[in-house]
């Protein structure tokens, strides 16, 4: 014992060197935003020379090699603005650091692209526009390329000033836009793009509805009870188990869709199935741990940091799986046309290296500059902690198949800050009430508290628990992002005909 224990602590203080040196890392570059750029610089270079050699001697070559950049570039973007909302909770809960939220976002982010990025695409996102109007295909190749670029420099916009916006309403906007200066107002499917709008409200609203539910529910049931650790033993499995069954119908409806597509009645099974398995696993675990655990809120919230890790997985799985389609759609497209010379189909498959190009590129783009959204929505909005986090991921997923039965066209990027928001709504109003001292009780029913003390400005001060700085620019943000990127778009589409056209 004595000569292994000195070899282990040493192996221990190197392990934790690294770990530091590598959070040292993630900090100077965040912090020293030009590196990141030089990288991210060298990175879209890399993309060009291997574009230039995967594609030598194909017809349009030089217009799939810039393509293939602004698709880089595109994907980049995403990674910095979109993957935030799938690790950002468990960040703000300090379930994970900010060294593991990348790497847990990057691992899964990557594996959900390829491994159930599917083999062919979208060509034009959400049916946004009938591209049999389209006249020839010069003008399908400039539509796709001024949509790719004024997407991914919305969202490069909106990253800067820290605000999550939803990188398939990007894309939407940009073709939506393009495609009216290249073919005229005729070509946009306008009903679609109702719904679209229609999700700017139905979004945020039923995923802070979601949160807000369940975060009272977890408050009245757990915290707020005079035996808290009783009442976890019996409520934490049942919520783990249903986090699991969730997740389960999650990623039959949404992760795998591209290449598995089970009935309703067969993912509610999958769903039932796993919540049973995941609940025989867990309650005698929980049971075992109650035992020795200290009566207090800190220690009861203490029981979800593993499922949150859980949940940051697979909803970086489930982004990876879907959002790569945003990056490599358009550019799939483009490839497509420059190499037959007809309008690309409204599928088509994806090449290898373009599916490449928007795993690695998110990757990249969500360690280089994922950090600073990450920091917004995990902590800056409002504060987070286990219970609360918990809340977001699994109403992000809930409200994510209840829309999809439903048939309803949402964002989840919307949906994962609208839950955000509304967890931070209901701390206010339990704030407002004193519920922070005492559980919710009313006034009548109890004796005077610290915070009935409080001067009236200080009590004002602590109820706003939602900084209004995030909510309004984030709402800004989302009310422009289809028109901007729709103006954008059609600007680049008129400059690029007139002076390369």
């Amino acid at each position: 014992m004595s000569e292994t224990a000195p070899a282990y602590k040493e192996t221990t203080t190197k392990d934790l060197s690294k770990f530091y040196k590598l959070e040292r890392t993630i900090h100077h570059l965040s912090a020293r935003p030009v590196l990141g750029i030089g990288i991210a610089a060298i990175f879209l270079s890399i993309v060009w020379l291997a574009t230039h050699t995967i594609t030598a001697g194909v017809e349009n070559q030089a217009f799939i090699v810039a393509a293939g950049v602004i698709g880089g570039y595109m994907a980049l973007n995403i990674g910095a603005n979109d993957v935030a909302n799938n690790v950002g909770p468990a960040f703000g809960a300090k379930s994970l650091t900010m060294v593991g939220a990348l790497i847990i976002a990057g691992i899964f982010e990557t594996a959900g692209a390829v491994i159930a990025g599917g083999d062919v695409v979208q060509t034009i996102s959400k049916g946004i526009i009938d591209q049999d109007l389209i006249p020839d295909t010069d003008t399908f190749l400039w539509v796709m390329m001024s949509a790719m670029l004024a997407a991914a420099l919305w969202i490069n916009f909106a990253t800067y000033f820290g605000a999550p916006v939803s990188t398939t309403h990007s894309i939407v906007g940009g073709v939506m836009g393009a495609g009216i200066a290249g073919a005229g107002t005729a070509v946009v499917n306008w009903t679609v793009m109702a719904k679209i709008a229609g999700s700017w409200v139905i979004s945020p609203l039923l995923g802070g509805i979601f949160a807000a539910i369940l975060l009272a529910f977890l408050k009245r049931k757990v915290l707020y009870q005079q035996d808290p650790i009783a009442a976890a033993k019996h409520w934490v499995p049942i919520l783990i188990a249903l986090m699991a069954g969730v997740f389960a119908a999650y990623l039959s409806v949404k992760g795998l869709k591209r290449i598995w597509k089970p009935e309703p009645w067969m993912v509610a099974l999958i769903g039932a199935g796993f919540m049973a398995a995941t609940y025989a696993v867990v309650n005698p675990l929980i049971a075992k741990r109650a035992t020795s655990m200290e009566n207090t809120k800190t220690a009861i919230r203490g029981l979800f940091h593993i499922p949150l890790i859980c949940a940051a997985a697979l909803l970086s799985f489930a982004h990876g799986a879907n959002d790569v389609a945003n990056a490599v759609g358009p550019l799939a497209a483009i490839v497509n046309s420059a190499s037959t010379g007809a309008v690309a189909a409204a599928r088509v498959e994806i090449p290898a290296w373009v599916l490449f190009v928007g795993a690695a590129g998110i990757t990249m783009g969500l360690m280089l500059f994922g950090p600073k959204l990450i920091r917004t929505v995990g902590n800056k909005i409002t504060r987070m902690n286990p219970m609360r986090a918990y809340c977001v991921a699994l109403s992000a997923a809930i409200t994510v198949i209840v829309a999809s039965a439903m048939g309803l066209p949402v964002s989840s990027t919307h949906i994962a800050i609208g839950a955000v928001f509304g967890v931070g709504f209901l701390r206010e109003y339990h704030t407002s009430r004193g519920g922070h001292i005492n559980g919710g009780a009313k006034k009548a029913d109890r004796p005077p508290s610290k915070w009935d003390l409080l001067p009236a400005a200080e009590k004002s001060r602590r109820r706003k628990l939602v900084r209004r700085k995030y909510l309004w620019t984030i709402i800004a943000a989302w009310l422009i992002t289809v028109p901007l990127s729709a103006i954008l778009a059609a600007g680049i589409y008129v400059g690029l005909r007139a002076f390369l056209g």
